[in-house]
């Protein structure tokens, strides 16, 4: 299963995702300088990482290939709630996994209703409750 691509940093926006230390993060600023006579232009990407929330900074020449994370979404019913985990049904899949609950959603966690996570590079994380 590809995990990630290739992009020209150049085509980075901000509220897109990067792969920064192969942590997938989510795209918060971009500075760029000028482009002078010793080189192409340099990019300053600030993001945050989207399972810990750490703020990560890549440079990068903007003419040179970076790592983009392949995030899918994916819709499940959540079948318990326990403490701050949740036990959750994959509803493409019918797969049945257990995920943490992040705790601005554990009052809105509840059996029968929808969630959507979030995945990448293998980690799974709750993002909203429908």
């Amino acid at each position: 299963m590809v995990e990630k691509v290739f992009a020209l940093a150049k085509e980075l926006r901000e509220g897109k995702y990067v792969l920064i230390d192969d942590i997938p993060c989510k795209v918060v600023q971009i500075e760029s300088s000028k482009p002078g006579k010793h080189g192409s232009a340099k990019m300053r990407v600030t993001a945050i990482g989207i399972f810990e929330g750490q703020k990560k900074t890549l440079l990068s020449p903007g003419d040179a290939d970076i790592d983009v994370p392949i995030i899918e979404r994916k819709n499940v019913m959540i079948l318990s709630v326990s403490g701050n985990n949740a036990q959750v049904m994959d509803q493409q899949s019918s797969e049945v996994y257990d995920i943490e609950v992040p705790a601005e959603l554990l009052s809105a966690a509840a059996p029968g209703k929808e969630a959507e996570l979030l995945e990448a590079m293998g980690r799974k994380k709750m993002e909203r409750i429908k």
